[in-house]
C-alpha cells in the first residue's frame, strides 16, 4: 500500500450518513424482483450520499477510501466528480421539479471549483493522448461524462450558471473537445464535449467530434456491436460508452433524423436485443471484458434505447431486467455502507484496471440514466415484468461478432471465438492477452482467474506447457467463424511474448443446453503437456472437488468442481486426453475468496513431431441439479475420423465438421 493510499484509508469522513434502507418491495408492481422506481431513487440517493460524506470544502475534491493511481489524488477526486455526475443528472431530470438533496446547487459548485484553472480546487487538464504521453489524460474521460450530464439535465445545471460561469465552464470542455485521444473509444470523449457546445451555443472551432464520430462508427461489426478500436476488443464499452456517446452526439448536434441518425439509432436497438441476453434471470451479468467495476454502466444503452424510442423490450422487460441488475449487486453489499469499491462483488483489485482509482466505479451512474424518464412513465409502471426470454433454454449466434449466447442451467455462458483484446499488457507478464478476453468462455456466475491463476492460465483456455510448468497464451486470433450452433478460431499459442514455433490451435465448439464441445486441432504440440481448462467455480469457502477415470482404466478423464450457490462445472476427455485433476485458489478471483478449475492433461510424445493431434472435451456448467457422472460421460457420442468430427447428443441433433477447414484462414500470414 502506497503512502497516499494508507492516508486516504485513515481520512476522516466530513459527515454521516443513515443506514441505508430500501423501500418494502412491491410484489403486485413487480412480482419477479419487488423493485420500483422508488428503489432506484432510494440507491441512487445511498450512493451520491457517499461523494458528499468525504466531500471537499468547494465539493471538486472529494477523496474516497480505496486506491489512488500514479496519476494522482486530485486526478481521482475529477473523475470522482465527473462520473457521480452521472447518477445526479438523471436524478435530477426526472425529479419534476423537486431537488430535495440539493444536488443542483452541489455540482454546479463541484463543476465551478474543478474547471476554475487558479482555484484551490483546480483539476488538471488533459494533454494530447498520442505520443510523447505527458502529463494527466482522464481529465479528458471526465469532460465527456460531464457534457453528457450537463446535457441530460440542462435545465437544473447549465441554465443554473451565470454568463460568467458558463464561459468558464464552456473553456474547461473547448479544451478537451480539441484534443487528440487514443484510437479507441476516446474517440468520443472530445466529440461529447464539442457535441454539449454546440447545443448551447458555444465556440466549438478546432475541434473534430464529426471526424472522430465517422472513425467509431466505421468500426461497426453487426448485430449492434462496435469493435473498441482497430483491435479485436468487444466488451460492454458498447454499453456503457459507444452507445450512449454516439446517440447523444447525434441528438446535442441537432442529426437525430439523418440518414447517420437513424443508423445509429437502428444499430442501438439492435445492440440491445443481443445485450440483453447477458443476464440471468437472477440479475447476474455475463462477466467478460474490462473495466467491470463499473457494473450497472453495462444498463447504458438499454436507457438510451428507451429514451431514443428505439428499445426492443417491453416496458417491464426493461425494469425487470434493469432492476435485477441492480438489485444483484445491491443484495451483495455494492454501495451499502459505503462507496462502490474497485471490483464486483467485492474489492477486488486484480481483476481491476491499473488506470482505476477509487472514484471510478462511479460511472456505474450511466446504468441509471432511466431516472430521466418520468415517473409515470410505462417503464415505472407497466405491470407485466416480463423476462425478454423467459426463462426458457435458448441459442443465439452473433456471426460477425464470433460470439454466441447460450442459456441453460439458470445461468448464462458466452462461447468466444471474436475477441481478444490484445495489445495491450494487463501487468501480469510479457504477453498480450487478458484474462477477461482469451477465454474460450464466459458466464453469469463464473468469473475467470486472476493473479497466480493467471499466471498459471488453467480455466477456460487449451495451453502447451513447457517443461518449466508455463502456459502458452491464446493471445491475437489468426481467424473466426461462427456458423448456426458452430463457432470457432485459430490462435498461434504464444510464450514470453514468441509464437512457439509450428505450432497452431484450432478450436471449434458446439454448444447443447448446459453442455460444450470443445474441439481442437492442435500443429507443434510434440513434447508439450496439453492442458484443457474448465471453467473457475468461485466461493466464500473453497469449493468441492473430484475426479474420476483416466486413459489407463478405460474411463473417460472427469474432473468437477461445485460452489455452495450449485454452480457446477465439468470438463470429460472424449478423445486425447490422458489425466483429470483440478487446481485451487485463493483470492484470485472477483466473485469470491477461493476457486478451483477442473482440467484435463495428456502429454504429447516428442517422436510424434510435425503430426497434427486432435483432442475433444466435453464441458458442462451449470447452476442447481448438477448432471451425474453417468450423464456427463453419456452426453455425446462423438466420431473421430481423421480431422472429422461428428458429434450425436443423446436426444438431439448430429453434427459433422472438419476441424482442418472449419476456420478459414492463411497460416503463413495469420490472415482471415
Amino acid at each position: 500500500m502506497t503512502e497516499t493510499e494508507t492516508e486516504n484509508e485513515t481520512q476522516t469522513e466530513t459527515a454521516t450518513q443513515p443506514p441505508f434502507v430500501l423501500p418494502a418491495l412491491d410484489a403486485a408492481l413487480s412480482p419477479f424482483t419487488g423493485w420500483t422506481r422508488s428503489h432506484w431513487e432510494a440507491t441512487a440517493d445511498n450512493w451520491l450520499g457517499h461523494i458528499r460524506r468525504y466531500s471537499s470544502e468547494l465539493h471538486a475534491a472529494p477523496v474516497l477510501p480505496g486506491r489512488v493511481t500514479r496519476d494522482g489524488e486530485r486526478r481521482e477526486s475529477m473523475e470522482t466528480i465527473g462520473r457521480s455526475l452521472l447518477m445526479a443528472a438523471p436524478r435530477l431530470a426526472g425529479a419534476k421539479g423537486e431537488d430535495p438533496l440539493q444536488l443542483a446547487a452541489w455540482y454546479r459548485q463541484a463543476l465551478l471549483a474543478g474547471t476554475d484553472p487558479a482555484g484551490p480546487e483546480s483539476w488538471p487538464r488533459g494533454v494530447t493522448c498520442k505520443p510523447p504521453l505527458l502529463g494527466v489524460t482522464n481529465s479528458i474521460v471526465e469532460a465527456a461524462n460531464i457534457a453528457f450530464s450537463l446535457y441530460i439535465s440542462r435545465d437544473w445545471l447549465w441554465e443554473g450558471f451565470s454568463r460568467e460561469e458558463k464561459t468558464q465552464v464552456a473553456d474547461w470542455l473547448r479544451h478537451h473537445a480539441r484534443l487528440e485521444v487514443w484510437g479507441n473509444n476516446w474517440q468520443l470523449f472530445p466529440a461529447m464535449a464539442e457535441g454539449f457546445l454546440r447545443s448551447v451555443g458555444e465556440d466549438v472551432s478546432g475541434c473534430t467530434g464529426a471526424r472522430n464520430v465517422a472513425r467509431v462508427e466505421s468500426w461497426y461489426l453487426g448485430d449492434g456491436w462496435y469493435t473498441d478500436g482497430p483491435e479485436h476488443a468487444i466488451d460492454y464499452y458498447n454499453a456503457w460508452a459507444i452507445h450512449p456517446y454516439l446517440w447523444a452526439w447525434y441528438e446535442m448536434t441537432g442529426q437525430q433524423d439523418t440518414y447517420e441518425g437513424r443508423r445509429c439509432k437502428e444499430r442501438l436497438g439492435a445492440f440491445i436485443e443481443t445485450q440483453s441476453l447477458m443476464y440471468a434471470d437472477d440479475g447476474a451479468v455475463l462477466h467478460v471484458g474490462r473495466s467491470l467495476a463499473y457494473r450497472t454502466a453495462v444498463l447504458g444503452a438499454l436507457w438510451c434505447a428507451e429514451l431514443a424510442g428505439v428499445n426492443p423490450l417491453a416496458p417491464g422487460a426493461t425494469r425487470r431486467l434493469a432492476s435485477g441488475v441492480l438489485a444483484n449487486f445491491t443484495d451483495r453489499g455494492v454501495g451499502v455502507d459505503g462507496p462502490p469499491s474497485l471490483g464486483w462483488y467485492r474489492e477486488h483489485l486484480d481483476s481491476c484496471q491499473e488506470y482505476s482509482g477509487f472514484g471510478s466505479p462511479y460511472l456505474a451512474g450511466i446504468g441509471f440514466l432511466g431516472l430521466a424518464l418520468p415517473a409515470d412513465h410505462p417503464v415505472w409502471t407497466a405491470q407485466e415484468e416480463a423476462q425478454p426470454t423467459d426463462g426458457a433454454p435458448l441459442q443465439r449466434a452473433l456471426p460477425d461478432v464470433g460470439w454466441t449466447f447460450s442459456t441453460a442451467g439458470d445461468l448464462v455462458r458466452l462461447t468466444n471465438h471474436g475477441s481478444d483484446h490484445c495489445g495491450l499488457p494487463v501487468g501480469w507478464g510479457t504477453d498480450p492477452d487478458d484474462p477477461h478476453y482469451a477465454k474460450f468462455s464466459y458466464s453469469t456466475h463464473t468469473a475467470p482467474g486472476t493473479g497466480a491463476a493467471w499466471v498459471d492460465n488453467i480455466d477456460g483456455h487449451l495451453a502447451l506447457v513447457d517443461a518449466d510448468g508455463m502456459a502458452s497464451r491464446r493471445c491475437s486470433l489468426r481467424g473466426t467463424r461462427v456458423d448456426g450452433a458452430l463457432s470457432g478460431s485459430v490462435h498461434i499459442p504464444q510464450l514470453n511474448n514468441t509464437s512457439l514455433p509450428g505450432t497452431a490451435v484450432t478450436t471449434v465448439s458446439l454448444v447443447e443446453g448446459i453442455y460444450e464441445l470443445r474441439a481442437h486441432l492442435v500443429h507443434g504440440a510434440a513434447g508439450y503437456v496439453l492442458r484443457e481448462g474448465s471453467a473457475a467455480v468461485a466461493g466464500d469457502s473453497m469449493p468441492d472437488a473430484g475426479t474420476s477415470g483416466s486413459e489407463t482404466d478405460g474411463l473417460a478423464p472427469l474432473a468437477w468442481a461445485r460452489n455452495g450457490d450449485g454452480v457446477f462445472a465439468a470438463v470429460v476427455g472424449l478423445s486425447g486426453w490422458e489425466q483429470p485433476a483440478t487446481a485451487a485458489y485463493s483470492g484470485d478471483n472477483a466473485l469470491a475468496g477461493h476457486h478451483v478449475v477442473p482440467f484435463l492433461t495428456a502429454a504429447i510424445d516428442p517422436a510424434r513431431a510435425g503430426e497434427p493431434s486432435v483432442h475433444l472435451a466435453l464441458h458442462a456448467l451449470t447452476r442447481g441439479e448438477a448432471p451425474t457422472e453417468a450423464e456427463l460421460r453419456a452426453a455425446v457420442d462423438v466420431r473421430v475420423d481423421g480431422t472429422v468430427v461428428t458429434a450425436q447428443w443423446t436426444g438431439g441433433e448430429a453434427h459433422t465438421f472438419d476441424l482442418a477447414s472449419f476456420v478459414p484462414w492463411d497460416g503463413k500470414t495469420g490472415k482471415q
